[in-house]
């Protein structure tokens, strides 16, 4: 049995993209519907757990792709260090002449590269880079990027918004696993595993039960509310109408790491229900017995429609984790639905339909014309002769014809124009459909094909460290952040601190410009610089009400800016204010060319990233680099809220706990005015002892963090931090740290 593909569809209905992390998925996919696929090789994945593919594996799959009409693009969607560049961009040739369609690609230092050596590659922006809004999917349009995808924290009316104000295409996740943590904002893993989700091993530990705690040590939630870090599913195909009419080009379904038969049957199911909107919008209703379907395939707790209709919610929380209670009871997954899978689409090629048209005469050469779509190709082989014995009759000619086998194509129109008393070998009619075959797998996938450049490693990592002397002469600064006004009044008081950068919340709301104004020119008595700290998530319109108090900010001195995303950037820059910026640890800087990169949008320094370590931070040119020596390290980031999801909102600041299974307690604060909260470490980060070797890596500042501390704690690690760094004076550490990445590399 044959499964046709086609891609006939109407413009306006969304590319339908499917997870393939085996070639048996990618066949799955195919057969399923997909309009395209994405799928990884052995490096620079952030599905690395997948079976992914070699090179051979991923030129074969990418031309079987395009031979059915389908999309292939790869992921390159992880942070990449300055020792995998030449690498990484020889394999961006590779891929290119292999004919991808497009590469999934998070760092920006990468992207540069790849669009100054190879400058018609199709970029896509990985959710890796945590697009909120319209002005950072602007922002990465004008760095080379077609299409961003979207992150999956957003509003049906932030989608629409979007979709209408962004050049670049939008793409967005429908249906599948959804982490906790914004993407690419979760250091969780790589801090208690040192399996880093930025390079593609997050070992999942938002999964694990965790007990709540609230300010007052009592239990928060239910009786069984053990995951209050595991989403469910989220589940969208009820709303396809509503999506498909905001504008989104691509629809994308989770799960690389999961079964060809789960690729099936999610694709299938959407397929079904796109192609009923697109013929019958006013008659789209999903069937209960696909929703069961869809359940039975995988869920967790049931679904959630994500973030479409909510902001966040328990709801959306799978935190019973009825699942592992299932698998307990040895609950077994619906045999007859899977067998039904594989029957239709695991089990069944899927093949591209051609029309042939044979002419056999005697004295002639065998030919064969076939076309597909705008494809058509001919063939010549043998030569045909009168019938000694038994003449070829028309039907054994069409049986030998149709035995397609391997090929990706099979007739499904086979006329044949040929002589009463002729005769030819089997062997030649074979000849014949290799011949056409391989002409129209070539004119399919030859256009995708493109060369590479030559030697573009030679450029691939950025100019070097400067030299010793230069370095030399720069002073070493401290800087410290503060969260709160208690932190803040206590940062005032230690003289060595030469910047504090100071959260929103340090100022109250109704009044937020009067109480800056005062504490910038309180701090330039003291001979301190002002930064504000913004938020970790913007979303659209978040900072509008704040355009003209910055302006009036920078006016009676405000230093700068500390921004922890690209849609922040992109603010500020449109007030021409990008010279007035340092980026947080959350604008990655893994290798020189992101360094790079950054320092050519005008920016004054970046902050080295957690998951570097002594060896890593050593090679790198840190003179325009910020190092945190001191802080709760934040594991993660998140749209959801734990206060809420396990006691109501509070609609304040709010500090609750999160015990483990080891019983460490992990700090969660909320940040209300943003609706969004974020995990910090057990133990905060402490380089004490370090401090000779990180002068040696010649920082333009160190910074100490605050977070949760009290005014006398902020006082007194302060001071002792200070003595440290600035007068070298050995300070016995009174309470217990971490070293974070310092000695520890990440996977």
């Amino acid at each position: 049995m044959n499964s046709e593909k086609t891609n006939n569809r109407q413009p306006q209905l969304p590319e339908l993209l499917a997870p393939c992390g085996s070639r048996e998925a990618i066949d799955a996919a195919i057969t399923g519907g997909a309009d395209a696929v994405y799928f990884g090789g052995t490096m620079l994945n952030a599905r690395m757990n997948a079976k992914n593919f070699g090179r051979e594996e991923l030129s074969s799959a990418i031309t079987e792709c395009h031979s059915a009409g389908v999309k292939a693009y790869i992921t390159l969607n992880t942070q990449v260090y300055d020792r995998e560049l030449k690498n990484a961009l020889e394999y961006v040739g590779f891929l290119r002449s292999a004919g991808a369609d497009a590469l999934i690609v998070a760092d920006v230092g990468l992207a540069g590269l790849i669009k100054k050596h190879f400058p018609d590659t199709e970029l896509h922006a990985s959710t890796q880079m945590t697009i909120h809004n319209t002005a950072g999917a602007n922002r990465l349009y004008e760095y080379g990027f077609s299409r961003i995808v979207a992150a999956r924290e957003l509003s049906a009316e932030n989608i629409r918004t979007i979709c209408a104000g962004s050049k670049a295409e939008t793409e967005l996740f429908v249906h599948g696993a959804i982490c906790v943590s914004c993407s690419g904002q979760c250091l969780m893993s790589a801090m208690l595993g040192g399996r880093s989700g930025n390079r593609g091993r997050c070992a999942q530990p938002c999964r694990l039960p965790y007990e709540a705690y609230d300010k007052d040590n009592h239990r928060m939630g239910e009786p069984g509310d053990r995951y209050p870090l595991s989403p469910k599913d989220m589940c969208t195909v009820e709303l396809l109408p509503e999506i498909v009419k905001s504008g989104i080009m691509s629809l994308k379904i989770e799960g690389r790491m999961k079964k060809p038969e789960y690729t099936a049957g999610v694709v299938s199911i959407y397929r079904k229900y796109l192609d009923l909107y697109e013929k019958k919008p006013s008659r789209f209703h999903v069937l209960p017995e696909d929703m069961k379907k869809l359940y039975e395939l995988y869920n967790r707790d049931g679904f959630n429609k994500s973030y479409y209709t909510v902001r966040n919610g328990r709801d959306m929380m799978a935190l019973k984790n009825e699942k592992e209670q299932e698998n307990k009871k040895k609950q077994r997954r619906n045999e007859q639905l899977f067998y039904e899978i594989q029957r239709d689409y695991i089990e069944t090629e899927a093949k591209e339909p051609i029309s042939g048209f044979l002419t056999l005469y005697p004295g002639q050469p065998a030919f064969l014309s076939a076309e597909s779509g705008k494809y058509s190709v001919t063939a010549e082989a043998g030569m045909v002769e009168p019938a000694k014995k038994q003449p070829l009759t028309e039907e054994r000619v069409k049986t030998q014809l149709k035995k397609t086998g391997e090929t990706p194509f099979y007739f499904k129109e086979l006329d044949v124009c040929m002589d009463d008393n002729c005769f030819v070998p089997m062997q030649t009619l074979n000849e014949l459909r290799r011949g056409v075959s391989d002409q129209l797998v070539k004119e399919m996938t030859e256009p995708y094909r493109r060369k590479a450049a030559e030697k573009p490693e030679q450029e691939a990592k950025a100019s070097g460290k400067p030299d010793q002397e230069s370095r030399a002469e720069k002073k070493m600064e401290l800087t410290a952040s503060a969260e709160t006004r208690a932190q803040w009044n206590a940062l005032l008081e230690i003289p060595e601190i030469t910047t504090i950068y100071a959260g929103m919340g340090c100022f109250k709301r109704e009044i937020f410009e009067e109480q800056a104004e005062k504490g910038i020119l309180q701090a330039k008595e003291l001979g301190k610089q002002v930064y504000l700290m913004l938020p970790h998530v913007v979303r659209e319109g978040d900072l509008k009400e704040y355009r003209d108090t910055f302006r009036c900010l920078k006016e009676i001195g405000l230093g700068g800016f500390l921004i922890r995303n690209l849609e922040s950037f992109s603010f500020l820059k449109e007030m021409g204010m990008e010279k007035d910026i340092r980026l947080d640890y959350s604008v990655y800087t893994y290798n020189s060319r992101a360094q790079a990169f950054w320092q050519e949008q005008g920016v004054q320094r970046d902050t080295v990233p957690y998951e570097l370590n002594e060896r890593e931070i050593g090679k790198r040119d840190n003179t325009n680099s910020e190092m945190v020596v001191y802080g709760y390290l934040p594991m993660m980031v998140s749209a959801q809220c734990v206060q809420k999801n396990l006691n109501g909102c509070n609609h304040s600041y709010s500090l609750v706990r999160l015990k483990d299974r080891m019983g460490k307690y992990f700090p969660v604060k909320s940040y209300c005015t943003s609706c969004y909260s974020v995990i910090y470490n057990s133990l905060p980060l402490g380089l004490v002892k370090e401090a000779d070797e990180i002068r040696s890596m010649h920082p333009a500042a160190v910074r100490l963090n605050f977070t949760i501390e009290t005014l006398e704690e902020t006082k007194e690690i302060a001071a002792a931090f200070a003595g440290t760094y600035c007068k070298g004076i050995a300070v016995p550490a009174e309470q217990e740290y971490t070293k974070g990445h310092f000695r520890r590399k990440v996977e």
